[in-house]
C-alpha cells in the first residue's frame, strides 16, 4: 500500500492525481507479480533439473542391478555345473 502522505499529495491534483496514484499502485503490484512468476519459474526449472538427475541415477542403478543379476546367474550356472556339491541349496545335490 502507498504511504498516506504520497497518496494525499497525489490526490490534491484531482482526477489526474488519482489516475497517477492508481497507476503507481498497479505498477507496484505488477512488479510483485512479476517477481513471484520469476521465482516460480526458477523453482520449476530447478525441479526439472533435479528430476533429470534422479532419472539418471535410477537408470544407473537399474543397469548395476541387471549386471549383478547376470553375474549371479552365471555363478549359479557354474556352481550347478559342478554337480551341485558347491553347497548351493535347492540345486538338487547330494
Amino acid at each position: 500500500m502507498m504511504d498516506t502522505e504520497v497518496l494525499s499529495a497525489l490526490t490534491q491534483f484531482g482526477v489526474a492525481g488519482m489516475v497517477c496514484a492508481m497507476w503507481l499502485i498497479e505498477r507496484r503490484a505488477s512488479g510483485k507479480r512479476e517477481q513471484q512468476i520469476t521465482e516460480a519459474h526458477e523453482k520449476l526449472i530447478g525441479q526439472i533439473e533435479d528430476r533429470a538427475v534422479l532419472i539418471e541415477v535410477i537408470r544407473e542403478n537399474t543397469r548395476a542391478l541387471s549386471l549383478l543379476e547376470a553375474g549371479q546367474r552365471g555363478l549359479m550356472n557354474v556352481l550347478s555345473g559342478r554337480g551341485g556339491s558347491g553347497g548351493v541349496s535347492g540345486a538338487g545335490g547330494g
